[in-house]
């Protein structure tokens, strides 16, 4: 689909005024130029032409109030003086997968005093020496190169402060630590509950002695009963007399 005509339906029946995003990715431009949007597209914030065929921005035309423009995959080698010229207020500019080969190609993006986020993932001139140095020597108004900025911390979704590396290990750091506390907690309580049972292991003890101590005390006493009862005669019940007795008395008379 070309983009004169991919234009056309993202408009959804709205007149370019009303439109704040255009996201034309993988449209074909004619013969490399811009086509299809104009100066009426006066509130766009967000303009999205990733792999459209482009080899030059010169047709772009004046939007005040763009402030994030992507651009990648294309084949731009230069002309960035009419971004300068024609988007004033641009923040965030993706140029990766370009064929950018010099710093000098850059120098244009100087005069975007706004311009805090450029991206040239995949150009050439990455491979220069010192290159991410003299980027931001170049451009002192960026913060972000690459998504990280001259201390290399990562940028954030909401671009804000940036996530450093030193700062991810201190909060590891800190995690551990809190870990190995936990751990420790959990250990005093392991030990206060095995003295807990050992104390009632004692007391069990003590008990079963004790009540083996009472119940031998009342044997004793039952067997002390049944020896008195014996050695006692019971009330009314007369001795018998063994059959000699008898003899001897029968002899006497």
């Amino acid at each position: 689909m070309d983009m004169n005509k991919r234009v056309s339906l993202e408009l959804r029946h709205r007149s370019p005024s009303e439109v704040k995003e255009l996201v034309l990715d993988n449209c074909r431009s004619s013969e490399g130029k811009i086509d299809g949007i104009t100066e009426e597209y006066s509130n766009l914030e967000l303009l999205s032409l990733i792999n459209v065929g482009l080899t030059s921005v010169a047709d772009i035309p004046k939007l005040d109030k763009l402030q994030k423009l992507e651009l990648s995959d294309n084949r731009i080698s230069g002309g960035l003086e009419v971004l300068a010229e024609r988007l004033v207020n641009l923040t965030h500019l993706n140029l990766s997968g370009n064929k950018f080969k010099d710093i000098s190609t850059l120098e244009p993006l100087k005069k975007l005093p706004q311009l805090k986020s450029l991206d040239l993932f995949n150009c050439e001139v990455t491979n220069l020496a010192d290159y991410r140095e003299s980027i931001f020597k170049l451009l002192p108004q960026l913060t972000y190169l690459d998504g990280y900025d001259i201390d290399d911390c990562e940028a954030s979704d909401s671009d804000g402060e940036g996530d450093c590396i030193e700062d991810e290990d201190e909060e590891e750091g800190e995690s551990e630590d809190f870990e190995e506390e936990e751990d420790e907690d959990e250990e005093d309580v392991v030990a206060e509950d095995d003295d807990d049972d050992d104390d009632s292991g004692d007391d069990d003890e003590d008990g079963e002695v004790n009540g083996d101590v009472d119940s031998e005390e009342d044997e004793e006493d039952d067997e002390e009963e049944e020896d008195d009862e014996d050695s006692s005669p019971v009330k009314g019940e007369k001795r018998k007399r063994d059959p000699e007795e008898e003899d001897e008395d029968d002899d006497d008379e």
